[in-house]
């Protein structure tokens, strides 16, 4: 079963959220039905229309928002009281906004972190968890992303750290953060294109045939906010997400997760799962690190649908 046709949503609307920021968050589906959650990735990317169509729209009632800082929600690509906690708990007051009980939370790459730092939060708000692309923010996992892609696309990696002069290509992600945060455009969307072409051109199995910048409308909330959450180890404690399991691991867990993901590696995955007893480890063989690469979201669609039966509304 491949993505659900197209459909709009019914409701839509700009949560306060506090420090001045305003998120953005959408309502489809069955206004009746069991409430599914999408938590994008990035930090920093957004939602786009096509991520409902993982759900089934006569069954479930789903929720996208933008995260702070990105998408439509408002400052632009702010990382001003921009951190993890921040992030959950807009989540628990769009969740209390919206009057929803409980939701299935369903993320992929950041979206994983996301989805089990606010399940370790508020594990009596959740129903169980489809993740993609396994991502816990160890120290290990972000080196690999600065430099450990770059031995599977070393010409993308050579285009990402050629942008810094030779003298500051030691530490990259301290460079790249200067030059996001810089106060002329041409300096920090310069820098944007390439931290976000970088991470593009590793995420799929089969990359495009010409792909040097990332050139999209939040490529600056992209690679600013993700660099942000870098530098701060994703505002977590070490080994955050695996000591606080015992807070959810009694929820249902569905991990879909590309055999080449060469952005979020397999190894990752394996041991988030063989740390949660009942959970399923779909290894999908012929996919990268992208969401929309075939293998990878029929299994999404057909995880979320298996939910059906294994969610207590």
């Amino acid at each position: 079963m491949d993505l659900f046709p197209p459909f709009e949503p019914h409701a839509s609307g700009m949560l306060p959220v506090g420090d001045d920021h305003l998120i953005y968050w959408e309502v489809s589906g069955n206004p009746d039905g069991p409430v599914v959650a999408f938590v994008h990735g990035g930090p920093g990317a957004g939602t786009a229309p096509a991520y409902r169509r993982f759900f089934d729209p006569g069954f479930w009632r789903i929720v996208l928002f933008d995260q702070r800082g990105c998408g439509r929600s408002r400052p632009h690509a702010s990382v001003k009281a921009n951190t993890t906690a921040h992030l959950v708990a807009d989540m628990e007051k769009l969740r209390r906004h919206l009057g929803v009980d409980r939701w299935l939370l369903f993320g992929g790459s950041w979206g994983s972190t996301l989805a089990l730092a606010y399940g370790q939060a508020y594990p009596e708000a959740c129903t169980g968890f489809v993740l993609r692309g396994i991502f816990l923010f160890r120290p290990h996992e972000v080196d690999w992303f600065l430099s450990g892609m770059g031995h599977f696309f070393p010409e993308a990696w050579r285009r990402f750290i050629g942008h810094l002069p030779v003298l500051e290509r030691s530490d990259p992600l301290a460079a790249y953060m200067r030059r996001l945060n810089d106060p002329d455009p041409s300096v920090h969307l310069a820098a944007a294109r390439m931290w976000c072409g970088y991470e593009e051109a590793c995420s799929r199995l089969m990359p495009p045939a010409s792909q040097a910048e990332g050139d999209g409308p939040g490529s600056l909330s992209m690679a600013r906010i993700e660099a942000h959450y870098m530098v701060h180890e994703g505002f977590l404690e070490p080994d955050q997400l695996l000591t606080g399991l015992g807070r959810i691991r009694h929820l249902p867990l569905t991990v879909v997760q590309g055999r080449y993901d060469v952005v979020c590696p397999p190894a990752t995955a394996e041991e988030l799962v063989r740390e949660w007893p009942g959970s399923v480890l779909r290894i999908i063989p012929d996919a990268g690190h992208s969401a929309m690469e075939t293998g990878t979201r029929v299994a999404l669609v057909e995880a979320v649908e298996a939910m059906k039966s294994r969610i207590r509304r």
